[in-house]
């Protein structure tokens, strides 16, 4: 059995580190738990940072030490000793976190008491730390205690208009402060916002943070700050990657929506911002990220016949039509510029007044939209067809410098608004020769769309 004595030198504390390793070590070193939190408040930083440590090994994956910790309400010990001043000992903060988020995975009972100590004076402390090593544990204990049987009431506090959405606030700026890029953070986003539905809220509650960022000039000032771009570039990260189960609500779909038209009307097109994403401009980058989630958005399959698809509640409330605007106001792609700029000087009012790409591949990202929009989907491809937005989708068949990947999404999308539909087919058919179909601007780079008469499908060929 070990003794208090034993354990209050860094010689000895470093041999029970090593030792604590192994899940036969952990068993062994039991005896060793109680004293080490009866030792937390008199420790010294190096000491209270080994013993933290111990701590940590001790916990992980071992039932009775983790039981043994509850009862000794180790959490509170944990957060009075540790979590006290985590801006002045950062090392300290993540080694008590990574403490607690080794507890709380043993249960319910375990992630409850977790969740008392910390919620919610300690953990907005802890999110105001602007530190990776913090948040990413911090994190962790928060997804964690978010979870299981007892983790939506735990979530709805998280999400509480006073006592937890200033937690999450912090978390964000946090996060995008320091560039924080890791899997916790990611996922407890997409709980928050996606499968709990609380985009919205969160969304809102950043407007009132003091981290706005804006330009050197004036065409990008916006009521969007920086912490509204990051989310949204999480969020789309995570939904490219989402597991299969997870589905996508059409409140979440409504909303991303509702940012992009947002986005859209604030963004100054006249200014040309020669970046991907992100840009640093927030405006710019809401604008881009949430195109990004609606071309995701618009991939999921359709549900049973009984129920309604995001993409569909996308449709009625004017998705397709306002891309299509987006799309004939702005400047032809590049390649078709530098063609009409080399001899036909007509042309030049109508670009001096056109909008440009806010940021690199922004056209790519409308026709992606649009593209998957139109998937299998006659109600779209009709659409399209009834707000003349067939020649627009035949002009985006062509290599863009500024729009990486634009002719296969363009050809993509030309393909899903032919396939089976005969009255499609029939006006591309028509609009030049029955044969082939020719554009201005697809002519002027010696290409044209034909009908494959074996499969029926457009293809780019040369003139």
């Amino acid at each position: 059995m070990w003794e208090a004595e034993e354990i209050e030198d860094e010689e000895t504390l470093a041999a029970l580190l090593e030792a604590s390793r192994s899940a036969q070590g952990r068993a062994a070193l039991s005896d060793a738990l109680a004293d080490t939190l009866h030792l937390l408040p008199a420790s010294t930083h190096r000491l209270l940072l080994l013993r933290l440590r111990l701590l940590r090994n001790l916990l992980a994956g071992d039932d009775l030490n983790q039981g043994t910790f509850v009862l000794l309400s180790g959490p509170a010990a944990v957060v009075s000793s540790a979590l006290s001043s985590p801006s002045d000992f950062p090392d300290v903060a993540r080694a008590g976190l990574q403490a607690l988020g080794n507890a709380a995975l043993a249960g319910e009972h375990h992630r409850a008491a977790v969740w008392e100590a910390l919620f919610p004076g300690s953990l907005l402390e802890l999110a105001r730390v602007r530190e990776k090593g913090v948040l990413d544990p911090l994190c962790m204990v928060i997804d964690t205690c978010c979870s299981g049987e007892g983790g939506r009431a735990r979530l709805e506090e998280l999400c509480h208009e006073e006592l937890g959405l200033p937690i999450l606030v912090e978390i964000v700026t946090t996060a995008w402060q320091v560039g924080h890029d890791e899997e916790w953070l990611e996922w407890l986003l997409f709980k928050i916002c996606v499968e709990d539905q609380k985009f919205e809220t969160l969304f809102a509650a950043l407007c009132s943070g003091d981290d706005a960022e804006h330009s050197d000039g004036d065409e990008c000032k916006t009521e969007f700050n920086a912490n509204h771009a990051y989310l949204l570039g999480k969020l789309s990260k995570c939904l490219a990657n989402r597991p299969k189960e997870v589905s996508v609500s059409i409140s979440f779909a409504l909303d991303i929506f509702n940012a992009q038209k947002h986005a859209a009307e604030i963004v100054d097109f006249t200014c040309r911002v020669n970046s991907p994403l992100p840009t640093g401009h927030p405006a710019i980058d809401v604008l881009g990220y949430s195109l990004v989630l609606l071309k995701d958005i618009c991939a999921w399959e359709s549900p049973p016949s009984d129920a309604q698809a995001p993409v569909d509640s996308l449709m009625q409330t004017g998705l397709v039509k306002h891309l299509l605007t987006y799309l004939r106001e702005l400047e032809p792609p590049s390649m078709i510029r530098k063609s009409m700029a080399r001899g036909q000087g007509d042309h030049q009012p109508a670009l001096a007044t056109a909008k440009v790409c806010p940021y690199i591949g922004y056209r790519r990202d409308v026709v992606a939209v649009i593209a998957n929009c139109l998937h299998r989907s006659k109600k779209v491809q009709d659409e399209v067809r009834h707000l003349d937005g067939i020649i627009l989708l035949l002009q985006q068949c062509v290599v863009d410098e500024e729009n990486p990947y634009l002719r296969e999404w363009g050809l993509f999308a030309v393909k899903n608004l032919l396939e089976g539909n005969e009255e499609n087919q029939k006006e591309v058919s028509e609009l030049k020769m029955q044969e082939a179909v020719i554009t201005p601007e697809i002519a002027d780079i010696g290409l044209r769309v034909e009908m494959d008469k074996e499969t029926g499908q457009p293809k780019l060929v040369n003139n």
